[in-house]
């Protein structure tokens, strides 16, 4: 089966709705309505549409995660509409461990309409938040022992920094290429300070790189940034040393160049794509 024909396939299962032209014509309604919280590169193409976790190498260490740990707290951050929290929930992953985050709930919101839900039928916790807002996420050291507390009540969190130390993975795809260098920098150490120092604990997904790492200036951010790129190479060293302690953590990644319609002939896409585990 296509990436396509799975992702019809998905949407079709989670909404109910069998006929081709009414899945499409639903999915339209709601686009319109995204496009007026904010037009992000990957809503105004339908990226946001496609499954991209299920699609990342290191998804079945995730999904056995969910099985064989009592605690395995899984975080999606970026979660935009929800898809990709639905796909693991859907392909097994204990709803209770589950949360999600995005700056911006309205698309969580959003996603309730694409998908046909509501919080009562769909219950994954949803909190709206800045991850660089340390009211949000309070900056904290990287924990290498397990930690003596219990992990908090999901349901009850209005923030993020009482998971600190206590999430077993987190999926990060589409999210670390909206920053610069230095806040991508920043924004890797907060979300690794919330892994749970547990051998297997996971940090994975997917954004933009090159084979250099560089400032691509022929694309752009929303907000008129040019959009910084890592390399294979240079991602690894930022976990492995910069982020961790070297030794500590397993990083896999690489750099799949990818077709995009919208770029020009000249022009070349490519996507890094990543996990770092706890050793």
């Amino acid at each position: 089966m296509s990436d396509l024909e799975s992702e019809s396939a998905f949407f079709k299962s989670q909404t109910g709705i069998i006929d081709d032209d009414e899945l499409k014509q639903h999915i339209l309604s709601v686009w319109e309505k995204a496009y007026k919280v904010h037009l992000y590169p990957c809503t105004r193409r339908f990226a946001s549409a496609k499954l991209k976790i299920s699609r990342l190498p290191s998804y079945p260490h995730f999904l056995q995660l969910g099985k064989d740990r009592d605690a395995a707290i899984f975080l999606d951050i970026g979660c935009c509409f929800g898809n990709d929290v639905r796909k693991a929930v859907a392909d097994g992953y204990p709803v209770d461990k589950v949360i999600a985050s995005d700056l911006r709930s309205e698309f969580w919101d959003l996603g309730h309409e694409l998908f046909r839900s509501t919080p009562e039928t769909f219950s994954v916790p949803f909190i709206q938040g800045d991850v660089f807002d340390s009211a949000f996420l309070a900056r904290a050291q990287i924990s290498y022992a397990p930690s003596s507390n219990r992990a908090p009540v999901l349901r009850s969190l209005t923030t993020l920094t009482p998971l600190i130390g206590h999430i077993s993975a987190i999926h990060a795809s589409a999210f670390f290429h909206l920053f610069n260098e230095e806040q991508q920098l920043e924004l890797a150490r907060r979300m690794a300070s919330l892994l749970s120092p547990e051998p297997g604990s996971i940090i994975f997904g997917s954004h933009v790189g090159q084979p250099h790492k560089s400032v691509r200036t022929s694309r752009r951010t929303t907000n008129g940034r040019d959009i910084f790129c890592h390399s294979d190479q240079s991602w690894r060293d930022l976990w492995n040393g910069q982020v961790f302690q070297k030794g500590k953590v397993q990083v896999d990644s690489q750099l799949i160049r990818v077709g995009r319609p919208d770029f020009s002939q000249t022009e070349e896409a490519y996507l890094l794509v990543w996990s770092v585990i706890r050793l």
